[in-house]
């Protein structure tokens, strides 16, 4: 068994979270010539952001050292000092959909993620993500995501509650210990059989953020199963089991079937949406997590209340029914 117990190394001193949103780590090195100031240093490290809003972060208390006391403009530069600094927040679209926690105890929270929320900060979200919400509710400040889930997908998500449970889970999806289940709503290929699966090399597209399939040696593997169709054969609900986890994999290894995901704003084609638009969902679902906790050695199993309906015959555009 794993002793994963609340440890002083899983409390380092670090300023608490601002509504969820945890600081961000700068340390500060020796280099020549030595800065005046903290404030001229981030600006010429950060040339991205604007000397006017650095200057706005310190004057809000957002730039701080480890204690969480707030530094000013004419703070000196001393090499060797960890600052902490919040990012500033800007509008963000709401994203008017609600997670819902399936499980907790002392290591682990699991999670029923909602379509269209991002799981962590990245780019412009921020505050709408699926870790600032939890980090807010249950006040945690050491939560982490253990996998990923793509925005647009919806399902089970796993969450540590301390850093060494965090490696205690994220070391069995590294060996592939953890079996995933999702579903999708597929447009129909009646050429495939099913049972299938698929063994692709999967490297970076064009756009850099798509994916798609090259010759060499395989990196992901699926596991294919057609679980319904609709009456007219167009579309195929399909349960997938993956053994890998590169981005992107099954909507990627659909779409090599001809059989992309409804609703895939990237693939077969790029399609933007506006950040505010909540119609027509990814039709995919992060159904179900199995695995053997590596802490407490018990069998875990949690599955999402949540449902992907084939569409109707006289839907031409079909949407999801149970976000």
């Amino acid at each position: 068994m794993i002793d994963c117990s609340n440890r002083s190394s899983d409390a380092m001193t670090v300023p608490p979270t601002k509504e969820g949103i945890s600081p961000s780590r700068l340390y500060l090195p020796k280099i020549e010539p030595m800065p005046m100031s903290i404030f001229a240093y981030v600006c010429q490290k950060f040339g991205h952001i604007t000397a006017d809003e650095w200057r706005q972060r310190f004057d809000d208390g957002l730039v701080c050292d480890a204690l969480g006391q707030a530094l000013s403009v004419e703070t000196p530069y001393q090499h060797g000092q960890t600052i902490y600094y919040y990012r500033a927040v800007a509008a963000e679209p709401v994203v008017p959909f609600l997670h819902e926690i399936l499980y907790e105890n002392e290591h682990l929270l699991v999670v029923d993620k909602p379509h269209f929320l991002t799981v962590a900060p990245a780019g412009r979200y921020v505050k709408q993500t699926l870790l600032t919400r939890l980090k807010e509710q249950t006040g945690n400040e050491l939560l982490s995501p253990i996998h990923r889930l793509d925005k647009e997908t919806a399902g089970v998500m796993l969450f540590a509650k301390t850093i060494l449970a965090r490696k205690a889970y994220q070391a069995q999806f590294a060996d592939r210990q953890i079996q995933k289940t999702y579903h999708a709503i597929t447009h129909h290929n009646l050429d495939v059989s099913f049972p299938c699966e698929l063994h692709l090399n999967l490297q970076r597209g064009v756009p850099f953020y798509t994916m798609q399939v090259v010759g060499g040696v395989p990196n992901t593997h699926t596991k294919i199963h057609l679980m319904e169709q609709s009456d007219d054969g167009r579309f195929a609900k399909v349960q997938l089991i993956p053994t890998t986890g590169k981005l992107h994999q099954l909507r990627v290894h659909l779409n090599h079937l001809g059989m992309p995901i409804l609703n895939d704003p990237f693939y077969p084609m790029l399609c933007h949406k506006a950040d505010d638009d909540f119609a027509n969902p990814l039709q995919l679902l992060a159904k179900s997590l199995a695995f053997i906790d590596p802490i407490t050695q018990q069998s875990m199993f949690f599955e999402s209340s949540r449902q992907l309906k084939l569409p109707s015959m006289a839907s031409d555009d079909p949407n999801l029914d149970g976000i």
